[in-house]
């Protein structure tokens, strides 16, 4: 029975990272199954889900990781349970406005509250045209829980919107109309 595996890492940033770790996860007798990476203040970092095909090469794996601590590579594991989906809802978030402290909070929060799972966010800074400032950028696929109010939600997330002087985007995963206020 295979046995998969969440690693995270992280580094200082270098030619060669990703490699020294495929290849670690390759001579365990691992499969690399998905992964997300980015450079980030000099370091390196990121998640991958890796599939080992029994639990002997799935210890083998972590102890091989662990010694990659050396080369200046921390990386944690996890075991993955192979679950279901979740019912519900793709939904698409995406905001945009003046960079302050607690935007991530306050939408995060909101969805919290009604359930709502991130399944997956991004988050960057850029500089505003015409010298205005800085930008925060928000882009979130979330998973609405089965009977959720939509409308509800929608209206709670542009009350924070407004709150936050930012501007809202929310529309189904694959829609083609999106709801922008």
């Amino acid at each position: 029975m295979s046995t998969q595996l969440i690693l995270s890492f992280i580094a200082d940033d270098r030619p060669g990272l990703v490699g020294m770790l495929s290849q670690t996860v390759t001579q365990s007798g691992g499969n690399w199954l998905e992964s997300r990476m980015a450079h980030m203040a000099e370091k390196f970092a990121g998640i991958a889900r890796v599939d080992c095909p029994d639990a002997g090469s799935a210890e083998a794996l972590k102890i091989s990781l662990a010694a990659l601590e050396a080369e200046g590579i921390r990386v944690s594991i996890a075991e993955a349970r192979k679950a279901a989906g979740l019912p519900g809802t793709p939904i698409i978030i995406e905001l945009v406005g003046p960079d302050h402290p607690g935007i991530v909070r306050d939408i995060t929060q909101c969805l919290a509250a009604r359930n709502v799972s991130i399944e997956m966010m991004e988050t960057h800074t850029d500089e505003a045209p015409m010298g205005g400032g800085i930008l925060f950028h928000a882009h979130m696929e979330v998973l609405s829980p089965p009977g959720l109010d939509q409308a509800l939600l929608h209206g709670e997330l542009e009350q924070i919107a407004d709150a936050l002087m930012v501007d809202l985007l929310l529309h189904p995963a694959g829609g083609d109309t999106p709801a922008a206020r």
